[in-house]
């Protein structure tokens, strides 16, 4: 939404009290976010802004008293979202919420990082679990087309995406209302992934019942150096009766299924899930509630077993690939790595040099190249067309990078996301231009390697001893500077001994 307004010519504020209008996309999963919504519209009302309200709350309950005489847009209507923006700032009410086909996917959007494409597969889902409202907002499933989606890695990987995650209520539902499934999906966009392993892919969350059936296909693709070996799969209850109240199609059996073969068959496979303390809620609200004592001593237990994990014990020393697309937040480290902003975008040799409780620190021992993705196939060498573990490094066959998930911002399952980053190996037009002049062209060489030499130093963690800039260029820099403005000059020198001969003679 926000991209197709600032496609439109609208300034997306950081700040809401200078907005013209305040637009609420809104979430209808857990009470709290519904809860927010009502705060923010109240906030709304009194600064007296007109207000546009979107996402799943209205969704799934357009008639909340909340929501009386404000415009609202349903999940499949945000690609007209500039048309209610603009009927809002007329004074007018609108109201759309029927629902169409699904919205394009290559609808203008804002990236919230632009090394990352978050790319929906389907909406909707096909279970009905009871204390779960999605399937009341998102309705049934409803699935982009094979080709469509593959077009649309092509050309997130044009625009230099380094990652891309699949999203949707259900990944392993995928396929079934236009039959296909999710193996064909996966393998078609796996096809299309750059061979250096520049540009990766994220499988989103799924449900048992929907994956079951292609079990080894899933962890082939798993496998690939190209794909993250992780996957979240939410069990909420080792209860086969609790399962059955809950409507989720599958047995504690079948959940131990999943995850034993994933793990046996995808090196380093790591799984997050989720589990309901409280059960029950929304259509199940009419059941027996679990006393809230009992759900918090529930909740404490499962932290105490979560907190007692270790997952990075025995890192120390390995040599890991890593993705590097996003800042620590606390601003100043790059998870794993001390490194430069420069470096944002690119793949990297890491030797891991020490470990915490939700993450792991280590040092850069080589920065990895980059194929130029827009380049033809055929102007690849075969130098760039190997797999991107096809080196001494084979340990960055399966990462270890989880996705975004409740469990927490930055972890998930006990797993902290690994970041990541990349310089451009392309020269602007100037720079080419400039590159016909050779001394130009020397100067940028020894620019570039003194720049190289100081990140290399950066996100090696050491003090540079010696300044690295252009200024400090030893004896034979100098001499062959000099000797090629002689070289320059004694050309210049002649052509003009030549021009004055030849008007002497005429």
């Amino acid at each position: 939404m926000a991209g197709q307004l600032s496609a439109f010519g609208y300034a997306i504020s950081d700040n809401p009290e200078e907005g013209d209008l305040w637009l609420i996309n809104t979430c209808t999963v857990k009470n709290p976010s519904q809860s927010a919504m009502n705060t923010l519209i109240t906030k709304c009302k009194s600064a007296k802004k007109p207000l546009v309200v979107a996402g799943c709350v209205p969704q799934g309950s357009r008639d909340l008293k909340e929501l009386e005489g404000i415009s609202i847009v349903g999940v499949q209507q945000i690609d007209r979202v500039v048309e209610v923006v603009e009927e809002t700032l007329k004074g007018h009410e609108v109201r759309l919420l029927n629902r169409k086909t699904l919205p394009a996917l290559d609808l203008p959007k804002v990236r919230k990082n632009k090394f990352v494409e978050i790319l929906p597969i389907n909406v909707g889902c096909l279970g009905a679990c009871t204390y779960c409202k999605t399937k009341h907002a998102r309705g049934h499933l409803g699935s982009y087309t094979v080709d469509s989606l593959v077009e649309r890695v092509k050309t997130v990987i044009a625009d230099g995406v380094r990652e891309i995650w699949l999203s949707s209520e259900d990944t392993g539902a995928y396929g079934r209302d236009i039959g296909v499934n999710l193996p064909i999906l996966l393998n078609a966009i796996v096809a299309e992934l750059p061979p250096d392993g520049s540009t990766m892919l994220r499988i989103g969350m799924t449900n048992p019942p929907f994956i079951l059936e292609h079990l080894k296909e899933i962890a082939a693709v798993l496998c690939h150096p190209c794909v993250y070996s992780f996957l979240h799969v939410p069990v909420q209850s080792g209860s086969d009766a609790v399962l059955t109240a809950m409507n989720r199609e599958y047995t504690v059996s079948e959940f131990r299924t999943v995850v034993d073969t994933l793990t046996e068959l995808v090196p380093g496979m790591q799984i997050a899930t989720d589990i309901i303390c409280g059960f029950p809620g929304t259509p199940a609200a009419r059941m027996k509630k679990v006393p809230s004592t009992i759900v918090k001593n529930r909740s404490r237990e499962l932290t105490s077993v979560f907190e007692a994990f270790t997952p990075y014990n025995g890192m120390e020393g390995k040599v890991e690939r890593i993705w590097i697309t996003e800042i620590a937040t606390d601003g100043i480290h790059l998870v794993l790595i001390v490194a430069p902003e420069t470096i944002l975008g690119t793949s990297a040799i890491v030797k891991i040099t020490s470990v915490g409780r939700w993450s792991v620190f280590g040092e850069v021992l080589e920065t990895l190249p980059q194929v130029n993705v827009k380049m033809a196939p055929d102007k690849v060498s075969n130098q760039e067309k190997h797999s991107p573990c096809s080196n001494q490094y084979d340990s960055c066959a399966c990462s270890k990078e989880p996705e975004p998930c409740s469990c927490g911002p930055d972890i998930c399952g006990g797993q902290i996301k690994l970041d990541k980053c990349t310089v451009s190996k392309n020269d602007s037009p100037m720079e080419n231009r400039a590159s016909k002049n050779p001394i130009h062209w020397f100067v940028r060489k020894r620019r570039n390697h003194a720049q190289k030499k100081v990140e290399n130093d950066i996100a090696l963690g050491l003090e540079n001893e010696q300044d690295w800039a252009p200024g400090s260029w030893g004896f034979v820099d100098r001499a062959l500077l000099v000797g090629i403005f002689v070289s320059f000059l004694m050309i210049v020198a002649v052509i003009m001994h030549l021009e004055f001969r030849t008007l002497l003679s005429k």
